[in-house]
């Protein structure tokens, strides 16, 4: 059984330098991307999922949010990856609504080795504050695929686009924590006997 539970990763471009640091059991949260509003989720994403979490991002935001938000997702869940080890000794699935005033969010994650995302939420607004609504799904598709899971995202309906982000953001967090929990076996769930 390989599965260390904490894992830091730090990426460097001509766009972008991000440090992300994730303990699936807990301990610090401390944002720091330039976007207030990313912030405010990835804060979101760590308090409800228990996370320990620590971002910190600086991008090339005179152009716009787009490598910033994208290329923390792709560390977090390259931190993520590596805190998961071979993945064995987890409940592996996990699936959640979040309501957020008007709106209502589903999230099912499977930890499973095999990067996929389906993204259905309709913004209805463009921005909010200084973030495009749009890096919603980016961020998630970048998580996605560079953690090594199946993450399937439904906003049910929502008049709002920060209540559906939002939204969004702890039903994820909600069903990561499900999916990351201790089986109390050391093994892998799957009749393969190993995942990846």
């Amino acid at each position: 059984m390989i599965i260390v539970r904490n894992a830091a990763v730090e990426r460097l471009t001509k766009e972008t330098e991000i440090f992300a640091a994730v303990d699936l059991d807990g301990g610090n949260i401390s944002i720091d991307t330039g976007i207030g509003f990313f912030d405010h989720m990835l804060t979101a994403f760590a308090v409800h999922s228990g996370f320990g979490l620590t971002v910190r991002a600086k991008g090339d935001l005179q152009v716009d949010c787009h490598h910033t938000v994208e290329d923390t997702g792709i560390v977090i869940g390259q931190a993520l990856c590596k805190a998961l080890g071979d993945k064995s000794g987890i409940m592996r699935y996990g699936s959640f609504y979040v309501p957020m005033d008007e709106a209502l969010a589903f999230s099912s994650v499977d930890v499973s080795g095999r990067p996929f995302l389906v993204f259905n939420a309709e913004m209805p607004q463009a921005t909010v504050g200084g973030f495009d609504c749009c890096m919603t799904e980016e961020f998630f598709r970048a998580l996605a695929f560079n953690a090594g899971i199946t993450l399937h995202i439904k906003c049910e309906y929502g008049s709002n686009s920060h209540h559906i982000i939002e939204a969004v953001f702890k039903a994820v967090a909600h069903s990561l924590a499900c999916a990351v929990k201790r089986s109390g076996s050391a093994q892998a769930l799957s009749t393969k006997g190993s995942l990846g």
